[in-house]
């Protein structure tokens, strides 16, 4: 029984553990099984994984490092650990003759899945090389692959905005996308009225610039344009905003 420790979590693997074997009359682990090739181009963008990650050994912790192959399939099939210290597992095995498919295979971590936490780690590093406050990195331990993998396209800079608005107004998966897809979209609203009164470098005036817009998009006495406007309202984070927006109430 080798006992492994990442970081604060400890967990025991058994010697004993025997992976599924892609035939049962070859007694051997497969690695290579055939291609995958997916259904559509579209498909095959959401598994494509970043090249970065794919990295010798010595990138992987060194509890993790010392370990065969199918104890590293096990940790990865029980899901052992935070998902950010089990993850660097997945690029690792890419380099060492397995793919998305056959990971699958053997974890049960489907491919898509198996991208979106490579992705998200990735994230996580970015706002670990950005200094963010250490009590928002540990926010996101459990389950928050999920709310970091909807940052992805942002920069650096704005991801550890980002990544602090999410904490603070405890946004959902959702949430979290649309405020990726605020801060995004802002730029390119040059000549939008109102647009002024927002600050671009503050994520809650991006998401609430978007209300704003989306506000005017119902009748003036509809209930839907309110709701958009007292959304802008609970999230903006300027003074400048948050008269613009108390300003449409009264029009």
């Amino acid at each position: 029984m080798l006992s492994l420790s990442v970081n604060s979590c400890s967990f025991v693997i058994f010697n004993t553990y025997k992976p599924p074997l892609s035939n049962s009359n070859s007694g051997k682990l497969s690695l290579n099984p055939s291609p995958y090739i997916p259904a559509d181009s579209q498909q095959q963008q959401q598994v494509k994984f970043h090249q970065s990650y794919k990295g010798p050994a010595s990138q992987l912790p060194s509890e993790l490092a010392s370990l065969d192959t199918p104890s590293r399939l096990h940790i990865l099939a029980d899901r052992l650990g935070l998902w950010h210290q089990y993850t660097p597992l997945i690029p690792f095995l890419l380099t060492q003759g397995f793919s998305p498919p056959s990971i699958e295979e053997q974890t049960g971590i489907s491919a898509i899945q198996q991208n979106r936490l490579v992705v998200a780690a990735q994230v996580r590093d970015s706002l670990i090389q950005s200094n963010t406050d250490q009590q928002i990195i540990s926010y996101f331990d459990i389950g928050g692959e999920q709310l970091l993998y909807e940052i992805r396209l942002l920069s650096a800079k704005q991801r550890a905005s980002a990544a602090e608005f999410i904490v603070q107004n405890n946004l959902d998966v959702n949430g979290a996308q649309q405020l990726a897809r605020a801060i995004k979209d802002f730029p390119s609203r040059k000549d939008e009225r109102g647009r002024e009164n927002f600050d671009y470098t503050l994520p809650g005036d991006c998401l609430a610039f978007m209300y704003y817009r989306q506000s005017r998009e119902h009748g003036t006495n509809s209930s839907q344009r309110r709701l958009a406007l007292e959304r802008a309202l609970s999230v903006a984070q300027t003074h400048k905003a948050k008269n613009a927006i108390s300003h449409e109430f009264t029009q």
